[in-house]
C-alpha cells in the first residue's frame, strides 16, 4: 500500500467564524444597509413580511445548473443544558419526513432527480448556525420548484414523528461514536483550556449521550418551533435561471409562513462567552499517545465591532501583510535544513462576538519544543520591535494585487459555488459582496500607503501583547520540566535581546532558456465529441506531446496538467519505495533555487509546482493564467531536468514520516488504511506498508538513482485547458518541453515486473487500532478485473451506486447502526487484470455481527435478484447528470486533454457513456454481482479495539 507521505504543513487550529457587526436575530438588516462598500448588482436580495430573507443570482457557471442554500441562524449556542445536541439532530430530522414529503423519501426524491445522497444532498450543523444543501444538475423549473418546496417543508413543516426520532438517533449516534478521535478530543480539551468559562466550549455541536437519548419527539419539537422562524432563515439560490421566476417561486413557496401565534418574538442567539480579557498566566499539558508536538501561546482580549467598510478593509490589508510577513519568516525557517520547528504560526482572530485571540503555534519533533518556541518567539518578537522591510511589504503586495487581478479577470465565469458562498459570507459575516473589479480598483488606490510603517503600527493596534500568556502543550509524552518548564521557556524567551532581521535581494528566476524551441511535427484536430473545434493534438520533433482546448468556461484561466512516465509501477519487490519521496521532490527546490527562494522569486505569480503519483506516470495538475503560463511551464521544465534535492525537502519527508507512524492505529479507519493493502496482496512489499526505518532510510540520493532515468527519457504529455492562444501555447511548449533531449515516444506501460494478485487467503483478519474501545470497521473486499473492458467497467461503477443506496437504506435508515456506510469499486489500468470492489461500514463493536449479516443480506438479494427499477434510477441518474455535466467546467476537460494521445480510448469511453449506463438494466447489475460478489469470494478485515475479542 502507498501512504500518503507529502510534507506537513502547518494546520493551524482555526478560530470560529465570527460575524460582523451582527444585530439581534430579529434585525433582518443587510450588511450593505450600513456600509459605504459598494454591493454587486448582480445580486437579487429581498426580505418577506415574516422576515425571512433571500439571495438570488444568475450565473452560468456551469450551465444549465444550480446552488439552493437554506441558512438557519440557529446552532448549538442556541441549545439549553437539556437540549444538547439538539440542533444537529434537528438537521437529521430534515430528512425524516414532513407534511408533503414521508418519512424517508426526501433523499430518495432527489436522487431519482440526480442528486447523489453526500454529495449533493447534505447539511451541517455549527456552533452558530445550520445549514441545508442541495446542488441541483439542471436548472428545470420542476426541479427548481421542489427544492424550494423542500426548504420550505424543512423551515417550518417537519413532522418529528416519534418512531423517526428513535430510528434517527442510532444514526447521530454512530456519527458521535465516529467523530471521537484524537483530534477532536485534543481540540474540545484546547477549547476549554483557552476559553474555560464560555458557553460555546460546553456546547459542541455533536452534543452528549444522555441528552441526545432523552431527546424525544417533544422536546425536538419544541426546541425547533421555538428556534426555527422566519427572522432566522435566508434562503441562497444561485444558478442558470430566470431571476424573476425562481424570486416568484420564493414567494408563493414562503409567503405564507410566519411565525406561530404561541410563539414569542425571536431572541438573540446567546453569547458564545464569556472570555475574560485579563485571563492569564495559565499552563496546560494534555497527553495522547496520537498527538504530534506542539506549543500554543496565547493571550484573549476584547472583541473589536469592526463593521465591513472601506477604511475597516484598509485596516485589514495591512494587518494581513503583516501577519503574512511574520508567518514568511517562520516557514523559511521551518524550510531550513536544521528546522527548529516543523511548522510555526501567528496571528490573531475572533472568537465569535465575544473576544479576540493572538496566538502562535509551533508544532515540533517530539522532545524539541524549547528549541521551537525559542525561535518562534524571537521572530514574533523582532516582528513588533523592528518592523518589516520594503521587500518584504513589496512580496507581500504582490501576492495580494496578483489575486485580485486575477479575480477581476475571472469575474465573469465565477462559479456558482463561489458566489454561493459570497452570498453566505454576507449573511454569515455581514461582509459585502463587491465586484472584483471595484475591488481592485479599491486595492491599487490604496496600494501606494501600504508601506512597513503602516503594516507594523496597524498590527500592533490589533495583535495582543503576548505577556503573561495562556500556554498550553499537547504531545505523547509530558514536557520535561513539565508545566513550570513552559513557562520558564516563555519568560526567556520575552527577556532576550532580539536582533533586526537580515534580508538578502531576491534573486532572478534562473530557467528561461532551455535550447533551441523544439519543431511541431504533428499537429492534428479531433473531430470527435460533437463539440468544434475539438480537442487539439501537437507532437514536437523531440516525442514530447501537447493537447490544447481552447474554452471560455474560465475567463483569464489555464488549466495545466503533466504526465511523465513512471509512476508506483517503478516500485519492485527489492526495491517497494522507489517512488515514495517524488511527492517531496519540490520540497528539494531547483538546482539554481532552494524551496523557499522560489517563493519570493514567484511572488505575484499564479504557478504550482510539484509532482503526484499515479499507477504508470508522474503527475502534475495545476491552474495558472495566460500571462503566467510562461513561467508556469518554465518551472515544471526545471523541476523536470534540474530538481535540487536539497537536504531540507528530507528532513521535512522525515518528520512527516515519523509522525505517520505515531498515529497508524489511533483510528479504525487510519489502521485499516495502512494495513489493507499487505492483507490484500498477501502481503507484497510494493502495495504493503513496510517498517519505519525502511521510510527513514529513503534519501533523495537514491530517489535520483530511481526516477532519474525516467525525469531524463520518460514519454512526456501535456495538456492545456482553458482561456489560451493556441499558437501562443504552442510556441511557450516549443520553448521549455519541446526544447529538451529526445524523450521516449510512448508510455511504457506493462514493464516485466510480476502482475499484481488478489491474496489467495479468504480467511477473515483482524488488525487492531488504539481509539475508543466501541469503534470498529467492517471491510469487505472482492476482486473484480482491469479496466479494460469500458461496459464493463460501468457495469462495476454501476453496482457500486446500487450498493451505497441498499446500504444507506439498509444500515442508516432502518437499522440505524452506521453514519455513512460506503462501497467502493476500483479497477487498475496499469495492472493488467487487477480491481477490487469493497462495502465498509464503521459501527459499534457489539453491532459487529449484526452488520455483517445485514452487508450479507443485501450482497445476498442483490445476487438472487434483479433492483427494483426505482433503486437503479435513484442509483443511475446521479451519474447520468453527471456525464452530462462533465464537459461544463475545465475540470472535466481536462480528464479527456491531458492523456488525449496516450490514452484515447478515455474520449471514446466518455462520448458512449451515457448511452451505454442506459442501456444497463437491473438485470445486467444483477449479473455483475453474481460474477463478482460471491459469498466465498470475499475477503472480510476488521478493525477493533486493541482489547476487544473478535467474533
Amino acid at each position: 500500500m502507498r501512504v500518503s507521505l507529502i510534507a506537513l504543513l502547518l494546520m493551524l487550529a482555526p478560530m470560529p467564524s465570527a460575524a460582523k457587526d451582527k444585530p439581534a436575530q430579529d434585525d433582518t438588516s443587510w450588511a450593505f444597509e450600513h456600509s459605504d462598500l459598494p454591493v454587486d448588482p448582480d445580486f437579487r436580495f429581498g426580505r418577506l413580511p415574516s422576515g425571512m430573507r433571500y439571495v438570488i443570482r444568475r450565473n452560468a457557471t456551469p450551465a444549465g445548473t444550480a446552488m439552493v442554500r437554506l441558512d438557519v441562524e440557529v446552532g448549538s449556542l442556541d441549545e439549553s443544558p437539556s437540549e444538547q445536541g439538539f440542533a444537529h439532530f434537528l438537521e437529521h430530522m430534515a430528512f425524516n419526513g414532513s407534511q408533503r414529503v414521508p418519512e424517508g423519501q426526501m433523499v430518495p426524491l432527489l436522487e431519482r432527480e440526480g442528486l447523489a445522497f453526500g454529495a449533493d444532498t447534505n447539511a451541517s450543523t455549527s456552533f452558530d448556525r445550520t445549514l441545508y444543501k442541495l446542488d441541483l444538475p439542471r436548472n428545470d423549473p420542476a426541479l427548481i420548484d421542489t427544492a424550494l418546496m423542500l426548504m420550505r417543508e424543512t423551515a417550518g413543516n417537519l413532522t418529528i414523528a416519534q418512531g423517526a426520532v428513535d430510528r434517527e438517533r442510532g444514526v447521530v449516534l454512530a456519527e458521535m461514536r465516529d467523530r471521537n478521535s484524537w483530534s477532536l478530543r485534543n481540540a474540545i480539551d484546547a477549547t476549554r483550556f483557552f476559553y474555560p468559562k464560555s458557553l460555546y466550549a460546553q456546547r459542541f455541536p455533536i452534543g452528549t449521550t444522555e441528552t441526545l437519548n432523552a431527546a424525544t419527539a417533544a422536546s425536538l419539537r419544541a426546541f425547533y418551533e421555538r428556534e426555527y422562524v422566519p427572522a432566522h432563515m435566508t434562503l441562497v439560490v444561485v444558478g442558470d435561471f430566470d431571476v424573476a421566476a425562481v424570486e416568484a417561486g420564493i414567494v408563493r413557496h414562503f409567503n405564507d409562513w410566519t411565525a406561530r401565534p404561541a410563539q414569542s418574538p425571536p431572541q438573540p442567539q446567546p453569547s458564545p462567552g464569556p472570555i475574560a480579557p485579563r485571563d492569564k498566566g495559565r499552563t496546560a499539558a494534555y497527553l495522547d499517545p496520537a498527538l504530534s508536538e506542539r506549543v500554543t501561546v496565547q493571550r484573549n482580549g476584547k472583541w473589536l465591532d469592526e463593521p465591513d467598510t472601506v477604511a475597516q478593509r484598509r485596516e485589514n490589508l495591512l494587518r494581513s501583510i503583516g501577519y503574512d510577513i511574520v508567518n514568511r519568516r517562520l516557514q523559511r525557517l521551518a524550510r531550513s535544513a536544521e528546522p527548529p520547528f516543523r511548522g510555526a504560526g501567528f496571528g490573531t482572530g475572533d472568537v465569535f462576538e465575544a473576544a479576540r485571540s493572538t496566538r502562535i503555534i509551533i508544532d515540533t519533533v517530539d522532545g524539541k519544543w524549547p528549541a521551537g518556541l525559542e525561535a518562534a518567539g524571537r521572530e514574533y518578537r523582532r516582528a513588533l520591535a523592528y518592523g518589516f522591510s520594503a521587500s518584504e511589504v513589496a512580496e507581500q503586495v504582490a501576492q495580494v494585487r496578483t489575486a485580485a487581478v486575477n479575480a477581476a479577470g475571472a469575474a465573469a465565469t465565477r462559479s456558482n459555488a463561489a458566489l454561493t458562498q459570497l452570498a453566505l459570507s454576507l449573511v454569515d459575516d455581514r461582509l459585502v459582496p463587491s465586484t472584483p473589479q471595484s475591488s481592485l480598483e479599491r486595492f491599487e488606490a490604496f496600494a501606494p500607503q501600504i508601506t512597513p510603517e503602516a503594516v507594523l503600527a496597524a498590527l500592533r493596534r490589533e495583535a495582543l501583547a503576548l505577556d503573561a500568556p495562556l500556554i498550553r502543550f499537547q504531545g505523547r509524552k509530558a514536557p520535561e520540566g513539565g508545566e513550570a518548564a513552559l513557562r520558564a521557556a516563555w519568560q526567556d524567551v520575552a527577556r532576550a535581546k532580539i536582533d533586526r532581521e537580515t534580508m538578502t535581494d531576491a534573486a532572478q528566476f534562473a530557467y528561461t532558456d532551455f535550447g533551441q524551441p523544439g519543431q511541431v511535427v504533428s499537429d492534428t484536430r479531433r473531430e470527435d465529441l460533437g463539440i468544434r473545434p475539438g480537442i487539439r493534438e501537437v507532437r514536437f520533433a523531440n516525442g514530447v506531446m501537447l493537447n490544447l482546448r481552447r474554452t471560455d468556461l474560465e475567463q483569464d484561466r489555464v488549466r495545466v496538467s503533466l504526465a511523465i512516465d513512471g509512476g508506483d509501477r517503478l516500485d519492485t519487490r527489492a526495491n517497494p519505495h522507489a517512488t515514495q519521496l517524488v511527492p517531496n521532490l519540490d520540497d528539494g527546490g531547483l538546482g539554481k533555487h532552494s524551496r523557499d527562494e522560489l517563493d519570493t522569486i514567484l511572488a505575484g505569480r499564479s504557478v504550482g509546482l510539484g509532482l503526484t503519483l499515479g499507477e504508470g506516470s508522474f503527475d502534475t495538475r495545476t491552474v495558472t493564467t495566460p500571462r503566467d503560463l510562461e513561467i508556469q511551464l518554465q518551472l515544471l521544465a526545471a523541476l523536470v531536468t534540474d530538481p535540487g534535492y536539497r537536504p531540507e525537502g528530507e528532513v521535512r519527508y522525515r518528520q512527516a514520516i515519523n509522525n505517520y507512524f505515531a498515529q497508524i492505529d489511533a483510528t479504525p479507519g487510519s489502521a485499516m488504511e495502512a494495513r489493507i493493502g499487505g492483507i490484500l496482496s498477501d502481503e507484497d512489499p510494493r502495495f504493503s506498508l513496510g517498517p519505519v526505518e525502511d521510510y527513514r532510510h529513503l534519501s533523495y540520493a537514491r530517489l535520483k538513482a530511481d526516477i532519474g532515468d525516467r525525469l531524463a527519457r520518460g514519454a512526456i504529455e501535456i495538456g492545456l485547458v482553458g482561456d489560451i492562444d493556441e499558437a501562443a501555447a504552442i510556441a511557450l511548449v516549443a520553448r521549455t518541453f519541446g526544447a529538451l533531449p529526445t524523450r521516449e515516444a510512448a508510455f511504457q506501460g506493462e514493464t516485466g515486473q510480476p502482475p499484481r494478485l488478489f491474496s489467495g487467503d479468504r480467511s477473515a483478519r483482524v488488525i487492531r487500532h488504539t481509539g475508543p474501545a466501541d469503534q470498529a470497521l467492517l471491510r469487505i473486499t472482492w476482486p473484480t478485473r482491469d479496466d479494460a473492458d469500458p461496459v464493463e467497467a460501468l457495469e462495476l461503477e454501476l453496482l457500486e451506486r446500487v450498493m451505497r443506496v441498499e446500504l444507506t437504506d439498509q444500515l442508516r435508515e432502518a437499522l440505524g447502526k452506521a453514519y455513512s456506510p460506503s462501497a467502493s469499486s476500483r479497477q487498475s489500468r496499469e495492472w493488467k487484470g487487477y480491481g477490487t470492489f469493497s462495502v465498509s461500514a464503521s459501527v459499534d463493536v457489539t453491532e459487529v455481527p449484526a452488520t455483517r449479516a445485514a452487508i450479507r443480506q443485501v450482497v445476498d438479494e442483490l445476487r438472487t435478484a434483479p433492483v427494483s427499477e426505482d433503486i437503479l434510477r435513484r442509483a443511475r441518474q446521479p451519474m447520468v447528470e453527471g456525464l452530462l455535466n462533465a464537459l461544463k467546467n475545465n475540470g472535466g476537460w481536462m480528464g479527456l486533454v491531458a492523456r488525449a494521445q496516450s490514452q484515447p480510448d478515455r474520449i471514446d469511453r466518455f462520448e458512449k457513456a451515457r448511452d451505454r449506463l442506459l442501456a444497463l438494466t437491473a438485470a445486467d447489475v444483477q449479473a455483475t454481482a453474481k460474477r463478482y460478489l460471491a459469498p466465498d469470494a470475499g475477503l472480510e478485515v476488521l478493525a477493533l479495539p486493541k482489547d476487544a475479542v473478535a467474533k
